[in-house]
């Protein structure tokens, strides 16, 4: 490792070169307190940003030992030690003025979660962030003065102020120490009192907007109804009270705006902590929870859906079943096996972006048209059976269908925006409203192993092609990849550009080291245990890149689920 003494040094050789000449400071620098790292240096002035990043032994940082212990606490302390230094970038960048991205220094934005990042992590007694910064220059000349001013002067009180404790009051790191582990506590809750979801009183549960997910001024806090209240005690926020879902199946019904989906897109959300402030702190799902829906279009591979669908017209087998542009009905029986496949225990629907055919069929259509000619099992017929085969609760928004009544453990009501529970009431009822019931074989599925990707030929590019494959993150849309769109706009906890980048790198991995021919779930759940055990950095396969976040195991399946 050089001194930083020899980096200014360089800096003052090459300024006023032509801009290629910044090449020559790759490598590592001592700055004595921290070690800085050139990683990557832009073509030019125009070109996305240098790669850089800086690394302190944690033993010097005298951040307390105790907030690391725990990965809840430790994801937490990197998610706050990453938001203090975002802002302290965002004040010394483009202070070096030029052309193009000249003086830009920036890192990963966390939004309302609390998710793990490559940007900032702990590991092995070493802290890392990773950053960007546009190397300064006139024209495509250097302007190593630029550049060094970011170094030497701006860049060391950025660091000292982010990542040592003396900079830190004491109260800040501990209520984030707090907070994680009385979220973890109430995680662990979950599991003990077979719950699949809790919802704390005085939670705020609406957003701002489409574009906004911070919480609603002026919104009215949830209260749970008394007949499915629950309390806890939590180590440092002390007794908690709030709505405790369990296991079975739950329904969710009111009027148009009354909060239905708003409770459900807080309980989708809930498989994440949030930062204090958000509203919705302590609405906690338990960890594999999958928001399921219709997307029309998606292409589906290898699967059985012959649960749901069945004797088609045409004959085809739909025990091993695959199509490029699947209809609304089809690709929400492929998502149901698909999450039975990804370990989910709980599976969130919504009516509203749900295929009606695949969701309910009522007396009246039966008599219309007969099973014979009806080729869809609905999901109604199949629900008690999923919880009680596969112990896969459900949480259904609905509004068309009483139907679903009769199939319900629990019925909540919202009522401008409070819940009711209803049971009770709808219980009396069911003999007045009886249920029509398909006949439906029962639920079984194939157990041989889905292969990920079937070759019809041997790929005649070669290694050379697989080491230049290129990816492009769109958003929270997907990724493309080479000439393919993997689109994953539906997806919906699928929160963070910085998932889809984590994603599209697991995915060039895949290709990169010809574990195509894996089971899905196989090659799902190496890809999960290489990140858990060596983390994203692992998958960047000597690219560095500052902006990835650790998808869950679920998210990972729904991505090899959509490559076509």
């Amino acid at each position: 490792m050089k001194s930083s003494e020899q980096l200014r040094e360089a800096l003052s050789a090459i300024h006023r070169k032509s801009y290629p000449a910044y090449k020559s400071l790759k490598g590592s620098y001592d700055f004595r307190k921290y070690q800085l790292h050139i990683d990557h240096v832009q073509g030019d002035p125009f070109a996305s940003p240098s790669h850089v990043s800086i690394s302190i032994p944690f033993s010097q940082t005298k951040l307390p030992e105790e907030y690391i212990r725990e990965p809840a606490a430790k994801t937490a302390l990197e998610d706050v030690l990453l938001r203090r230094f975002a802002a302290r970038l965002d004040k010394i960048s483009f202070a070096a003025k030029g052309s193009g991205k000249s003086g830009l220094v920036s890192t990963s934005r966390p939004g309302q979660t609390v998710l793990s990042r490559t940007a900032l992590c702990i590991r092995d007694g070493k802290l890392t962030a990773r950053f960007l910064v546009g190397f300064p220059a006139n024209g495509r000349t250097i302007d190593a003065r630029g550049l060094e001013k970011i170094f030497f002067n701006l860049l060391p009180d950025a660091v000292e102020q982010s990542f040592y404790d003396r900079f830190w009051k004491p109260e800040e790191l501990r209520n984030v120490y707090e907070l994680a582990i009385d979220q973890q506590t109430v995680r662990k809750e979950l599991k003990i009192r077979n719950l699949v979801a809790f919802v704390a009183n005085g939670s705020i549960l609406p957003r701002q907007s489409g574009v906004s997910d911070r919480p609603l001024k002026g919104a009215i806090p949830f209260r749970s109804p008394e007949s499915m209240e629950i309390t806890m005690e939590l180590p440092y926020h002390g007794e908690i009270s709030g709505l405790g879902i369990p296991a079975g199946v739950t329904l969710i019904i009111g009027g148009g705006y009354h909060g239905k989906s708003t409770l459900l897109q807080a309980l989708e959300q809930g498989v994440f902590s949030h930062i204090k402030g958000d509203g919705r702190e302590f609405v906690i799902t338990e960890d594999s929870a999958m928001k399921l829906r219709a997307e029309d279009g998606r292409s589906i591979r290898n699967l059985d859906i012959s649960p749901f669908i069945h004797d088609l017209p045409n004959g085809t087998d739909t025990t091993c079943f695959s199509t490029e542009n699947a209809s609304g009905s089809t690709s929400q029986a492929a998502a149901v096996i698909e999450g039975i496949e990804a370990g989910a225990h709980t599976f969130l629907i919504d009516e509203d972006t749900s295929a009606t055919n695949f969701m309910v069929r009522d007396a009246f259509m039966q008599e219309v048209v007969h099973g014979d000619k009806e080729p869809i099992t609905p999901f109604i017929e199949r629900i008690r059976e999923i919880f009680e085969k596969y112990g896969i609760s459900t949480v259904l928004v609905a509004g068309s269908s009483g139907d679903f009544f009769h199939i319900a453990d629990h019925v909540m009501q919202m009522d401008a925006y409070r819940p009711v529970d209803v049971k009770e009431k709808i219980t009396a009822l069911l003999a007045k409203y009886p249920r029509s019931v398909n006949d439906a074989p029962a639920f079984c599925l194939s157990e041989e192993p889905r292969p990920f990707w079937k070759k019809s030929a041997p790929d005649t590019r070669g290694r050379g092609h697989r080491d230049r494959i290129k990816t492009k993150v769109q958003g929270t849309d997907g990724f493309s990849i080479d000439r393919q769109n993997i689109d994953l706009r539906y997806v919906e906890q699928l929160i963070d550009p910085e998932q889809m980048a984590a994603l599209s790198a697991m995915l060039k991995y895949t290709i990169q080291h010809d574990r195509v021919n894996q089971s899905v779930s196989g090659l799902a759940k190496h890809l999960y245990e290489k990140m858990k055990k060596e983390g994203l950095e692992s998958f960047l396969d000597g690219n560095p890149f500052c902006g990835y976040t650790e998808p869950r195991l679920q998210e990972i399946f729904a991505m090899l689920n959509r490559v076509r």
